[in-house]
């Protein structure tokens, strides 16, 4: 309905406003009372060494703690959605999510055994190194069972959303059986560290983090928009996207490379996020059309607004306690699902 009024114009303006607005309140809150002002001026002083009258204390908290949890929430937030848009538009399905069929769950398995399977062997390694290793063995399981998702749900006939669905809800089980062998295994750091996984967190926000999946971002939205006329194509059916020039084998292909490489990063930094790669992308299409050329980078942005909102949220519903961030996009995302059940339900005549 929103698609030929002025909302593909105005909807970045928004956006930006909105996240600027979204980053200095999460900077101000939190179990330490921070007033707006107090938080700017703490930035200020830090960043471009602005004299200003502010306490030490409220300088260290938003610096080294507010700011880059914020920073993180964004580029992790951006990875989610961005994916998302990504996924359902290689497999022409509206729920089509990295946690719905089975992708984050494998990513997480792959996570967990590098935490407690291999923990003693990185325990000498730098901090950096640690975290490459967990990534990589995310990104591994992650790929694996994007591949083996597509390639079930994939026939000469077209692709079956039925069987993307029922082969991640397998794959989901398989993973859950290995996490819970994992949980029973592992010491008290590693199950410490696999349930913070499991439920997603962003506590674990550092610059390492930060840059590794600011990165990534980077790189996913580069070869994401050098595809968007391929995924824009691939909306019409892949005969007709073959008989338009487009190999559909090489750009899935490597859209779900880059998808596995996204979902690898974001889960083993923040765990197992929910939802905001369904969410979003079908939102910002509500608003902006099947254009991928406007849906990638809007689905990254509110993909980034939507993260940084569930983490305040998690930080203040039950205060000085944290609720990990995943619950709350569960929440968030689970009625969604239910109402584009219940649309795909009526449009199957169901």
């Amino acid at each position: 309905m929103f698609v030929n009024s002025r909302w593909p114009l105005l909807l970045p303006s928004v956006v930006l406003f909105c996240l600027s607005s979204m980053v200095v309140l999460s900077v101000s809150v939190g179990p330490m009372a921070i007033s707006f002002a107090d938080s700017i001026k703490a930035l200020l002083v830090n960043w471009v060494n602005w004299q200003s009258p502010v306490s030490t204390q409220n300088a260290i908290v938003v610096s080294h703690i507010r700011l880059p949890r914020t920073l993180l929430c964004l580029s992790i937030g951006g990875i989610l959605g961005l994916t998302g848009a990504v996924m359902q538009g290689v497999f022409r399905n509206p729920l089509a999510d990295p946690g719905i069929i089975g992708v984050s769950s494998g990513a997480a398995l792959g996570a967990g055994l590098g935490i407690v399977i291999f923990a003693d062997l990185m325990v000498d390694l730098p901090d950096w190194l640690q975290l490459s290793t967990v990534s990589f063995f995310a990104f591994t399981f992650a790929l694996a069972v994007c591949l083996l998702v597509y390639k079930l749900g994939t026939s000469s006939q077209g692709s079956s959303v039925v069987v993307m669905l029922l082969a991640g809800v397998a794959i989901s089980a398989i993973a859950g059986a290995g996490m819970g062998m994992l949980t029973y295994i592992a010491d008290d750091q590693s199950l410490r560290d696999l349930s913070l996984w499991q439920m997603g967190s962003m506590a674990g926000s550092n610059w390492i983090n930060i840059t590794i999946s600011s990165i990534t971002l980077v790189f996913l939205l580069v070869v994401f928009m050098s595809s968007a006329k391929a995924l824009n194509i691939l909306l019409l059916g892949d005969a007709e996207a073959v008989h338009l020039g487009i190999d559909i084998v090489r750009i899935k292909r490597r859209l779900i490379f880059c998808c596995a490489i996204g979902v690898g990063v974001a889960v083993s930094i923040a765990g197992m996020i929910g939802f905001i790669g369904l969410i979003i992308p079908h939102l910002v299409r509500l608003l902006v059309g099947p254009n991928h050329q406007r849906l990638l980078p809007l689905s990254a942005m509110l993909g980034a607004l939507l993260l940084l909102l569930a983490d305040i949220l998690a930080r203040t519903v039950m205060a000085p306690s944290e609720v990990p961030v995943g619950i709350i996009t569960a929440l968030l995302g689970s009625p969604f699902f239910i109402m584009l059940l219940l649309q795909q339900r009526s449009k199957l005549g169901i």
